[in-house]
């Protein structure tokens, strides 16, 4: 009974997997978000960051040199914070882009296409300490707050072997010109972003697995809940039980009609059983009365016997007319000449030699 109620040992079903879905409950790493989203722009600006530099340098030079000075007026200068405006946004406007690009790009790789608003719906219940306090030291608010802690000592550590190595080229930096020590900055921040941007990146790429882990682990069923599903979604398996015995018995009940008015019963002799009659007065050709597979041929031969009706064995012409041939359908023309042979066989061993029947199948077959 604990496999039964309490383990959640199966594998969730595609419903349960839609459900969870448009609850927002999905595998997603913010993290890996974040560790993207800085690597892109740190590789960004090393690509197109000469080009914002040059556009903050005109600037200065327009606002602050002499000819500014001199012609200083309001008007001026609301012209000139206007136009430093555009110029920056417009240096800027490729940055933006990527990193709408990258921010769409990575959440489509973790999630897909999905909206759902049921996440953005407010909680109050997230707001109480109490139970916030609770969530951080069990489950996985207890891994979640040691992954952080690492991280940032990891992080730290990482910053502080970037800067290490060039501790004499910052000392020094005091007799360099400004440009100097500009380039000198950019080349330290950039070194010590890449590399911390790589480590979150790593980083990030294992809290995704383990989401997708929790997440998996948080959607598998019980064998109960997988029984109740497959209840809601196919109906209750006693109803099912009950129709299928209804069919049944109306399939026994057409046989119990249909059969015993036919000729003759041909059989596989196990797997398949069809019952054939033939009518010259209103059938062109031998129709298929009732056709079976197992337990339904068994019937049919245990039917036919209780009739009377001639049951014989030719495997490869049952095969064919069940396959071929609905309930109700006149035989093709191909096997004309075999179910003619075969009825003219019955009508002999069973004395009916009626000679119109005998001819209509003769007729039929095309013998003289």
């Amino acid at each position: 009974m604990a496999d039964d109620y309490g383990d959640k040992t199966e594998a969730p079903t595609p419903r349960r997997r839609l459900e969870a879905r448009e609850q927002g409950n999905i595998a997603r790493s913010h993290d890996l978000s974040s560790a993207v989203m800085l690597l892109g722009m740190l590789l960004m600006l090393n690509w197109y960051g000469q080009g914002i530099v040059q556009a903050l340098r005109g600037i200065m030079d327009r606002m602050l040199g002499p000819s500014s000075m001199r012609d200083f007026d309001a008007m001026t200068a609301v012209r000139g914070f206007c136009g430093a405006l555009v110029q920056v946004g417009a240096a800027m406007t490729p940055l933006f882009i990527g990193a709408i690009l990258i921010a769409v790009i990575v959440n489509l790789a973790q999630v897909g296409l999905f909206f759902n608003t049921k996440r953005l719906q407010p909680n109050l219940a997230a707001l109480n300490p109490v139970r916030g306090l609770g969530k951080m030291f069990k489950g996985p608010g207890w891994v979640q707050m040691v992954m952080n802690l690492l991280k940032l000592l990891l992080v730290g550590w990482v910053a502080y072997s970037a800067v290490a190595g060039r501790v004499g080229e910052i000392v020094m930096s005091q007799g360099l010109e400004f440009r100097q020590i500009f380039n000198l900055g950019a080349s330290l921040v950039y070194a010590i972003g890449m590399r911390i941007a790589i480590v979150l990146l790593i980083l990030a790429i294992l809290d995704y697995v383990y989401q997708r882990f929790r997440t998996e682990k948080e959607l598998k069923m019980t064998k109960e809940e997988v029984k109740e599903e497959m209840r809601r979604m196919e109906g209750d398996p006693k109803i099912k039980q009950r129709r299928r015995q209804i069919a049944m018995q109306a399939t026994m009940q057409r046989l119990k009609k249909d059969v015993p008015t036919a000729d003759v019963v041909v059989t596989n002799p196990t797997h398949y059983a069809i019952a054939l009659k033939y009518d010259p007065t209103g059938m062109s050709a031998p129709k298929v009365v009732a056709k079976g597979q197992d337990f339904l041929a068994l019937k049919i031969r245990e039917i036919a016997a209780e009739a009377g009706v001639t049951i014989l064995e030719r495997p490869p012409l049952a095969r064919s007319l069940y396959k071929m041939v609905d309930v109700g359908q006149e035989i093709p023309e191909q096997f004309y000449a075999a179910v003619a042979e075969i009825l003219a066989y019955v009508y002999e061993l069973t004395g009916r030699s009626r000679r119109r029947p005998v001819t209509g199948v003769r007729a039929m077959a095309g013998v003289n």
